[in-house]
């Protein structure tokens, strides 16, 4: 359920030289990869811990239910509207009285409709993510990505040492969080 590696905010300057730092590059003349290097990092860094890493505006479309519903991303920070759309689809702004939400203490958005009158999903926006930005990242999360884009600028020409660096993985796995279909 990855977002489109473009839709990552800014990455700031003192990340890349921390990737730099960590690979032992002394120029800025690969600056613009390593960035790319650092949004696919955390790309898979969402994948693997099943959360949100920085925080951002998610659109989910659900069936329209009157039993409780998750929201697919985690953790929800706050939901911002839901919509009903019709079958043909024009959508409707949901009265506030019309359905619950909640967040729980795992970070898990819910909503449940209090009835269903026609509408065949329902269009839900809120935003979700651990940080608000790159520098606000648990230390374990962010080390691991750096340490991740450094694996990727390392073997940038194709010569792969092996797979990714377990030391990844191992930071990485303490924020997993795994999401049962």
């Amino acid at each position: 359920m990855s977002f489109p590696i473009a839709d990552w905010p800014d990455v700031p300057a003192d990340l890349i030289a921390e990737v730099r730092d960590f690979v032992r590059i002394d120029h800025d003349a690969d600056d613009a990869a390593i960035d790319a290097f650092l949004r696919s990092a955390a790309s898979l860094c969402e994948d693997f811990t099943g959360q949100m890493l920085i925080i951002r505006s998610v659109t989910d479309m659900l069936p329209t239910r009157q039993a409780w519903q998750k929201l697919k991303r985690l953790p929800v920070q706050s939901i911002a509207s839901a919509e009903q759309v019709g079958a043909d689809g024009p959508a409707a702004v949901l009265a506030v009285e019309d359905y619950a939400v909640d967040i729980d203490s795992d970070g898990i958005g819910w909503i449940r409709l209090h009835r269903g009158d026609g509408g065949s999903r329902i269009r839900l926006s809120y935003s979700a993510g651990l940080a608000t930005d790159w520098d606000e990242l648990p230390a374990g999360l962010r080390q691991g990505i750096v340490r991740m884009a450094g694996y990727f600028y390392a073997n940038r020409d194709g010569v792969d040492a092996g797979g990714p660096p377990s030391a990844v993985t191992a930071l990485w796995r303490p924020y997993r969080r795994m999401r049962v279909a």
